[in-house]
């Protein structure tokens, strides 16, 4: 095959799985950074049984457009946010540090973040709204220079999912140790959920010990994530989630494609297998799992 036609290739949308027989949730997606309408999209993931999506905003438009969808949607939840590297950008104006990475923008200062913050505790008021999330910390895109703005923005989240009574989404990207103290310190919601979980099987006994979800996405099915599937081995069935994070983390065997809430049943089945499970029945404890995380 020639460099082209690898290249388009990555662009092509992987095809439709075999449906699941229970119907499941996609408990993370971004379906305003997916190609086609989001009527397409619904309607190719309920093609293969997955007949719910949570949109989760990482800033103050997409969390906006999260609640619209969701407000739009009977079938979509919503989750509202900023990203935890969208913190450092608000107050420092960090070309590295934003979501967005739109190049570099004046900061705002502690103030801008303050207001932020208000709009997204204002959108986590509103019924259709379940979570506040994704927030957390991340260590692999922002240096030593951000990591004050995204502790104050992470603690700030938790206070608006306590007092709005929502479920609490984690971005945890290399800061395990850290996410994990300042939720002892702050007292986390009462329904915490680790989004794309990444730790390892010591890390899944802590959360368990804590009562928090831990949501797997395509990554638990790449060849190099023996931790992962072990970590997912010992998580108790009643904690366990699935999610695309959909356009990313497409699972094998089409990593590196587009990836989109239809794919979720790759990752249900993979799950299956290392739980020992049969397909209906882990379907159908996810499908249980994450209406409970996000109380619908």
């Amino acid at each position: 095959m020639s460099t082209a036609a690898k290249d388009a290739s990555k662009d092509t949308p992987p095809p439709l799985p075999e449906p699941l027989r229970v119907a499941v949730a996609d408990s993370h997606t971004h379906l305003d950074m997916q190609g086609g309408t989001v009527e397409e999209g619904l309607a190719k993931a309920a093609s293969v049984g997955v007949t719910t999506v949570v949109q989760v905003g990482c800033d103050v438009k997409g969390s906006r457009w999260a609640a619209e969808t969701a407000a739009a949607y009977e079938n979509v939840h919503a989750a509202v946010a900023l990203h935890p590297n969208e913190a450092p950008r608000i107050v420092h104006g960090d070309p590295e540090g934003g979501w967005s990475r739109q190049g570099a923008r004046p900061g705002g200062g502690e103030a801008a973040l303050d207001e932020a913050l208000a709009e997204i505790e204002e959108l986590a008021k509103l019924s259709h709204v379940k979570a506040v999330g994704e927030t957390g910390l991340d260590y692999f895109r922002t240096g030593p220079e951000g990591m004050a703005a995204q502790e104050r923005s992470f603690r700030a989240h938790i206070e608006i999912a306590k007092r709005q009574g929502k479920a609490l989404v984690i971005h945890d990207r290399e800061a395990h140790a850290d996410v994990l103290r300042i939720l002892r310190e702050e007292g986390a919601p009462e329904r915490t959920v680790f989004h794309c979980y990444s730790g390892d099987a010591e890390m899944a006994r802590a959360c368990a010990a804590a009562g928090y979800y831990m949501s797997f996405a395509g990554t638990v099915t790449f060849k190099n994530a023996r931790p992962l599937r072990e970590a997912l081995a010992v998580a108790p069935q009643e904690l366990v989630l699935v999610e695309t994070d959909a356009p990313y983390l497409t699972p094998a065997p089409y990593r590196g494609r587009p990836n989109a809430p239809y794919l979720i049943p790759l990752t249900v089945r993979a799950m299956a297998a290392v739980r020992g499970l049969d397909e209906d029945a882990m379907a159908t404890a996810l499908a249980a799992n994450t209406a409970r995380a996000f109380d619908y």
